[in-house]
């Protein structure tokens, strides 16, 4: 067989660019737990510098600039032999409140490979792997992952955009967040809309535990229920709003979990429904965000969804029409996409 010498190439340059980033992602959580990524973003600094600012050992300080420097997340002054951030750069790495902070994505996708061991046989088996199965850090840097973009769009546009529920949660609503993790969106709402009554849910025992703790460490624990429940059975009815961000396509029995959730809503009520950003055919979804996502669904949410009953492991590419199907399945009769970001498509559906 005759080697294409210009396509292999190609392909080994993607290769190595691939490994570069793998390894890149140890180094990216070790800057954000040290905080050399703030720490830079005061100003450029050497290495003896930065390991100065941080209490860090120079040496490891300058390997971890090298490479960074390598891969074009911080920038180097050859004259000076000093190191910076520029203001995209800064935007992106050391801001853990700003609209994007990738390095929680990289705890999270270091969190998953925990799992590499079992997803491999749960290949073989056909087997699920539970939520609460994972290693620690699939939880806190889902919520960093996750968290930043809510900050930056769940008051400001997603809620405006559904019809009549700004007003509600203003004037006092009952609001239920259902799969809430470790509740960043619900401390959201509590945060925004202090006349409503708020409830996070999630099935995970230890989500709640920590989602307990940061209500109360951002001083909405009076304004927030958590409860250990899942999609199928949390507590309540005559809900104005109930929201589920990003956990239903992990459910294994989403059309169960959207029928429960149609029973639990006011008469004029809401659900809404925020999700991956994905298109409805394979072809749709080859692209770089389609990517990461169809790599979080291989060993995060299709094993999560059949580890539990209900026959469903719709992924994290499960586009509009597969949403739309649930929603319809389970009787709601107006569904619609109400916003939209590079990272997440936003659904409106009610009774």
């Amino acid at each position: 067989m005759a080697l294409d010498e210009d396509k292999l190439m190609d392909f080994l340059h993607r290769f190595v660019g691939d490994l570069g980033a793998t390894i890149t992602a140890g180094s990216v959580v070790v800057g954000h737990r040290l905080g050399l990524y703030q720490a830079l973003a005061t100003g450029p600094a050497t290495a003896d510098d930065l390991a100065s600012r941080t209490n860090t050992d120079p040496r490891y300080v300058t390997e971890w600039l090298r490479g960074q420097a390598a891969g074009g997340y911080v920038m180097y002054d050859a004259a000076n032999d000093t190191y910076s951030l520029t203001e995209e750069q800064s935007f992106v790495l050391a801001d853990p409140d700003g609209a994007v902070y990738a390095p929680g994505a990289f705890v999270l996708a270091l969190g998953a490979l925990q799992a590499e061991q079992r997803v491999t046989e749960a290949f073989r088996t056909g087997a699920g792997i539970g939520w609460g199965e994972h290693d620690h850090g699939v939880f806190v840097g889902c919520e960093q992952f996750f968290r930043p973009g809510y900050h930056a769009n769940l008051v400001p546009a997603w809620i405006p955009a559904l019809d009549g529920v700004e007003a509600k949660l203003t004037a006092g609503a009952r609001v239920a967040d259902i799969g809430c993790g470790l509740g960043a969106s619900t401390i959201l709402l509590a945060q925004q809309y202090p006349q409503s009554q708020v409830i996070g849910c999630d099935y995970h025992g230890g989500s709640i535990e920590l989602a307990r703790k940061r209500a109360a460490d951002a001083g909405v624990a009076d304004r927030i229920t958590f409860d250990v429940a899942s999609a199928q059975d949390f507590p309540g009815s005559d809900y104005d709003l109930v929201t589920t961000f990003d956990c239903l396509h992990d459910m294994g029995d989403p059309v169960g979990a959207a029928a429960h959730i149609r029973r639990s809503l006011a008469a004029d009520g809401t659900w809404l429904i925020v999700e991956p950003a994905a298109g409805d055919t394979v072809a749709d979804n080859l692209n770089p965000v389609g990517r990461v996502y169809y790599g979080f669904s291989t060993f995060l949410c299709v094993p999560n969804a059949l580890s539990q009953p209900g026959g469903y492991a719709l992924g994290a590419q499960a586009g509009q029409q597969a949403i739309s199907d649930v929603v319809r399945q389970a009787g709601f009769t107006r569904f619609r996409r109400a916003a939209e970001t590079p990272f997440n498509i936003v659904y409106e559906a009610r009774p």
